[in-house]
């Protein structure tokens, strides 16, 4: 007999799940479907604004570039880090926008620039919510949403200012105007398609174009009309698509070069290069020409990888030749799931793979516009094509890019489940639900136990359920049975993620590499301790962590102690460093304040996140020289003189970037213009400690 709940979730001729109409216990479906829907969504914005100011300025690379956008339309429009336009940020500008426009409205503050995020967070748990109720109904709407919410770092992502929110929000609407264009076969939601994927270009680059195959198959292969009317279609998306990316890439192209900012991560100037090269092909390579990690391409750092000055062959460490792996990671079929990204995103990738796979079984010969074969096809492509690559790729690889996996997994995971509880009367389709089960809380287990500290009871009640849970689903055919296995399996699948999402949101999170959840033994990453030459605890890692910076696993080769806060100018403390803002005191700011109308900089350091600091809290522009990295020639030896001439330029502010500009642990490249800049100040002004910190009065000369 078919239940009413079952009725209202069953599919139609078009693979589509129809409101229930049966009259009876309509007002109370309604009821339990609107109330469980304002719960996902006041949950997840709970979630995402929970003790949101703990993270500060978060990345203050980009507050520094949202503050600078508040402040100047030029800023805003190139996505500069100063108000004075020296030198972009890495990335194009789009995600600053939103949050650039907050803080001109309600001023600069920590809830004026991660709160956007905040709300995009929850809009994309809504539009997929939205979109899986359509093609499986109410049930598998409220189990997409929730695991996206409740994926750890796609929650701690939403609550930081890193381009990720925005990406997401964009990639999961250009699959919803997708399948509307399955479902219709109109025109005008393959240009939307274009649109939302040429606007996610404009955030995060090429990292869009990883959707693309599975948008374009999706619809040639299952979009209704012949093959050539598809077709047509899909050259109109491009179309959109390069319209909507291309028409910012054309202005900055044709804007005059001297009154624009240097496009920062590039080393001629060129958004293209930046595009194709550090942003993009060189991710996959590792061969990125000022980078600061395994596989740098000739000219980052003494001219290569393992040059003077540079990381050297120890930093790619032990099982990555040629400097492939080491400080990002070794690239290989199971990198989704090693201790750096596990605990971020690994938990339901394999229990969604399996279901996603019988749900394609079960439909089997459904006509082939049925649209809940689409839904499967694009999100599962969107998982597979994003894995591979991210599992890879040689490149920079931080485990919060895993970020844009979570939609994916939820979708698949939550339309796979609905295809094969439907379908559940089959003796096979139960054995596929308890292994699903069975695979999630074994897995579960495993990735609790990497953590052994953290909620050590958890993993044995998600053991524990999940066998059970999984064990009832074998007889999930009878009503009360199937209710037990459902409640058991949903707790044993979330309750991992949920503990790792409410760590998040409890813990301050700040710098430029940051994750999800506790520490995780043998992983390398903020919050994670052990690896070779790792550091546990509260040492002078990275920083930014939990209990005053807990240790950042040491790249293999590097001795512990040495610690990156150790080096010249290195990852943290009052005047910042590669990868972490700095934080001047109050005398700091004193000096930068007294006579700052007079100057376009009020000052100038190495490095983008150690002039962030300052520029933040002073609310005058500071030179980041050589951007992110301090490695971009921007400015040069001669450009920096002829500014400091010109009085436009009060101080430089020694250290910062990739060991102040003089290499890894000291060493120097005389060729990099930051390097040049750095030992020409020295030499030529006297230097001042500031709160330990070392100054240069350019106005004075020796």
């Amino acid at each position: 007999m078919t239940t009413t709940a079952e009725f209202a979730t069953a599919p139609d001729s078009r693979g589509r799940a129809p409101v229930d109409t049966t009259g009876g216990s309509t007002t109370r479906t309604t009821l339990w479907e609107r109330g469980s829907l304002a719960a996902l969504l006041i949950a997840t914005t709970i979630i995402n604004l929970w003790n949101l100011s703990a993270n500060g300025w978060a990345n203050s690379f980009y507050s520094a570039a949202i503050q600078a956008g508040s402040q100047s339309w030029k800023a805003w429009f190139f996505g500069s880090s100063d108000m004075a336009n020296s030198i972009t940020v890495d990335k194009p500008p789009a995600s600053l926008w939103i949050p650039a426009l907050s803080v001109r409205i309600f001023g600069l503050n920590s809830w004026a620039i991660l709160v956007p995020n905040a709300l995009m967070g929850v809009a994309s748990v809504a539009l997929l919510y939205w979109m899986t109720r359509r093609y499986f109904g109410h049930w598998a709407g409220i189990l997409a949403g929730a695991t996206l919410a409740l994926t750890p770092v796609a929650a701690m992502m939403f609550r930081f200012n890193n381009p990720e929110a925005l990406l997401i929000l964009l990639m999961v609407a250009a699959v919803w105007a997708c399948l509307k264009a399955v479902e219709t076969g109109r025109l005008r939601w393959m240009i939307l398609v274009g649109v939302f994927v040429g606007f996610g270009f404009l955030t995060k680059q090429l990292q869009v174009m990883l959707i693309v195959p599975g948008l374009a198959i999706t619809y040639f292969a299952f979009g209704p009309g012949g093959w050539g009317r598809r077709l047509a279609h899909c050259f109109a998306a491009l179309g959109a698509m390069i319209v909507s990316a291309g028409w910012w890439l054309l202005a900055v192209a044709l804007w005059p070069v001297s009154s624009r900012p240097w496009i920062g991560g590039s080393q001629n100037n060129s958004v293209m290069e930046l595009t194709l090269g550090y942003n993009g092909f060189g991710r996959l390579s590792g061969n990125e020409t000022g980078s600061v990690g395994p596989g740098m391409g000739r000219g980052s750092y003494g001219g290569s990888a393992a040059g003077p000055g540079g990381m050297g062959a120890d930093f790619a460490g032990p099982g990555a030749p040629g400097g492939r792996g080491g400080m990002w990671g070794q690239p290989g079929l199971l990198r989704m799931f090693q201790p750096e990204q596990g605990g971020q995103i690994a938990w339901l990738i394999p229990s969604a793979l399996v279901l996603g796979i019988a749900a394609l079984i079960i439909i089997g010969r459904a006509k082939r516009t049925d649209t809940r074969r689409a839904y499967l096809v694009v999100w599962g492509l969107w998982l597979l094509v994003t894995m591979a690559v991210f599992s890879f790729m040689a490149g920079i690889f931080h485990s919060y890019y895993t970020a844009a996996l979570a939609p994916a997994v939820a979708a698949v995971l939550a339309g796979g489940a609905a295809v094969a509880w439907r379908a559940r009367d089959k003796v096979w389709v139960r054995c596929v639900l308890a292994a699903a089960v069975w695979i999630a809380a074994i897995w579960g287990f495993a990735l609790l136990a990497r953590s052994s500290d953290f909620v050590p009871w958890l993993r044995y009640v998600v053991l524990f359920l999940g066998i059970v849970g999984g064990a009832a689903m074998l007889f999930a055919q009878r009503a009360y049975v199937g209710a037990i296995a459902i409640a058991m399996s949903v707790i044993a699948a979330l309750a991992g993620p949920f503990a790792y999402t409410v760590d998040t949101i409890t813990t301050a999170k700040q710098g430029s590499i940051i994750s999800a959840g506790p520490r995780v033994e043998g992983g390398f990453g903020p919050g994670m301790r052990g690896g070779p030459g790792g550091m546990r605890g509260g040492g002078a890692g990275f920083g930014g962590q939990r209990g005053g910076g807990p240790g950042m696993g040491m790249p293999p080769g590097m001795a512990a102690g040495a610690g990156y806060a150790g080096m010249r100018g290195g990852m943290g403390g009052p005047g910042g460093g590669l990868l972490m803002g700095s934080k001047p005191s109050a005398e700091m700011l004193a000096l930068l304040k007294s006579d700052a109308e007079k100057y376009t900089w009020v000052a100038a350091a190495v490095g983008s996140n150690t002039a962030s600091g300052y520029q933040l809290e002073s609310g005058y522009s500071v030179m980041p020289i050589g951007g992110f990295n301090g490695t971009d020639p921007s400015p040069t030896l001669a450009q920096f003189q002829k500014l400091v001439e010109q009085k436009k330029i009060h101080y430089f502010i020694g250290g910062g970037g990739f060991g102040g500009g003089r290499g890894f642990g000291g060493g120097s490249d005389s060729s990099r213009p930051s390097s040049q800049i750095t030992a020409w100040v020295e030499q030529n002004f006297t230097a001042k400690t500031v709160d330990g910190v070392t100054t240069y009065d350019l106005t004075a000369p020796k």
